[in-house]
């Protein structure tokens, strides 16, 4: 274990844990010494997930949590405390997307989309907010967006439109939140393969994309390792407001 990055002693909550990168953070959390608390909708996921953990003697609780619902959000976070204490980092990760063209999307495509990468992500940060006030400690919170806030591609309208949102919610809840000692951050990662888009890396249409790409390569999930526990841990002390952008050098090919 780093001791740069050195986790021991906190309490990380990721929601969106069930698969992808939000399994893939909580992973590295908890390898990094830190309690894990796994949320999702997918209590089956989850429950694999800390058996996982706890096999390799690490502390984890799951929790199922739908981001849509406010009631529980806070619930989740009731449970999470009562089982480990205040949430010292939150993984902002839970999210969705719909691909079809913007003249075809459906209202309430657009209405799930942007739901839940929106304001899913505000209703954690604001429940995370007011449980670190209350405790009176400093907290970390990380969100994670994605280079489409940052740029454009066709047929995820509401998820461009969300991801640029989140980003500029990080920025503003920094501002307001520095006060208390609450850092917000966000992660934009560009092209990173899982689990879930695999397959559509090896069609024609995948390969063009890869080609766009400076580095000629997909990311891989541990590439965001170094820039989460840069902003988890204590060797991101004096960072809140930014934002990093890890994608191979995508977004500074298409300026």
């Amino acid at each position: 274990m780093s001791k740069t990055f050195d986790l021991s002693g906190k309490v990380a909550m990721v929601t969106g844990a069930s698969s992808g990168l939000g399994l893939h953070f909580a992973r590295t959390l908890a390898d990094n010494g830190a309690a894990v608390v796994v949320t999702a909708r997918r209590a089956d996921r989850l429950a694999d997930l800390v058996a996982e953990l706890r096999g390799k003697g690490q502390r984890a609780h799951a929790v199922a949590m739908d981001v849509l619902s406010g009631e529980q959000v806070r619930a989740a976070f009731d449970d999470a405390e009562a089982a480990l204490g205040v949430c010292d980092i939150v993984v902002n990760n839970a999210g969705i997307s719909i691909v079809k063209p913007a003249l075809d999307m459906l209202e309430k495509d657009w209405d799930e989309v942007s739901n839940t990468n929106l304001r899913g992500a505000w209703l954690v940060a604001q429940t995370a907010a007011q449980r670190w006030v209350k405790a009176k400690k400093p907290g970390r919170l990380i969100n994670i967006a994605s280079i489409l806030g940052l740029r454009t591609i066709g047929q995820v309208a509401p998820y461009n439109a969300a991801k640029a949102g989140l980003l500029h919610l990080t920025r503003v809840l920094a501002m307001e939140w520095a006060r208390y000692q609450i850092q917000v951050n966000a992660i934009s990662p560009g092209y990173i393969e899982t689990e879930m888009n695999a397959a559509f890396w090896q069609t024609e249409a995948g390969k063009r994309l890869i080609a766009r790409v400076p580095q000629r390569r997909l990311g891989k999930p541990g590439d965001l390792d170094g820039p989460l526990l840069l902003l988890a841990s204590d060797a991101g002390a004096f960072m809140t407001g930014a934002d990093i952008t890890v994608d191979g050098g995508h977004t500074v090919n298409s300026l």
